[in-house]
């Protein structure tokens, strides 16, 4: 059984899985505040969520919220001693809308990012294995330098309507990584060590 943990985003959510399967599930778009959120959600899952191992999403997407999810995965599973790990948030995202659409075979993930940039990432579907390959790598743009670099027709994630608006052709779709859609994750995407994926730079530097 699995402790799932998912704060990098506006939304909040935990999970038990075990395999396929959905044991419990607590999710909420909160925008901030996941540090007051998340350890009652953990502790409101059965047994006080305690599990064989956790896995967590290292982003990119909130930087706050990033770090406040690594930060309780890694108390808890020094606490209960028992291994944690990560995966990527587009990965997660990118999983769960190929279930969605079954007659789609490629599409682009697009996160509201920092600055008015997005976070962008390109997957491709092998059906019926639903092995997920990355056809870009994970980019931070201006709407408009993501607009005219995508090509796929569907747009899934939380800026995928300001990304079709901008392109002005395609369909988009509103998503969320949570923490229950783990169990759609092949197992060499929950392997990641448990460190952030912030997707750009931070804007506070080191004064010379």
């Amino acid at each position: 059984m699995q402790l799932v943990i998912d704060t990098a985003t506006a939304a909040c959510s935990v999970a038990l899985i075990e395999g396929d399967r959905v044991l419990a599930c607590e999710k909420e778009i909160v925008g901030r505040g996941h540090a007051e959120k998340l350890l009652p959600m953990v502790a409101a899952l059965p047994d006080q969520g305690r599990a064989d191992s956790i896995l967590v999403d290292c982003g990119p997407g909130s930087f706050t919220g990033i770090r406040v999810g690594i930060a309780a995965t890694l108390a808890l599973g020094l606490g209960w001693d028992i291994p944690v790990s990560g995966y990527g948030s587009l990965d997660i995202v990118a999983a769960s809308a190929f279930r969605r659409h079954s007659d789609v075979s490629q599409l682009t993930v697009a996160f509201i990012g920092g600055h008015g940039e997005l976070f962008i990432q390109s997957f491709s579907c092998d059906r019926p294995s639903l092995h997920l390959t990355t056809t870009t790598e994970l980019q931070s743009l201006r709407p408009e330098a993501a607009a005219a670099l995508v090509q796929d027709s569907l747009v899934v994630g939380s800026a995928a309507a300001n990304l079709i608006n901008v392109r002005g052709w395609g369909e988009s779709e509103e998503a969320w990584p949570f923490a229950d859609e783990a169990r759609f994750l092949e197992k060499t995407a929950t392997t990641l060590p448990a460190t952030p994926i912030y997707g750009r730079l931070p804007d506070a530097k080191i004064p010379s």
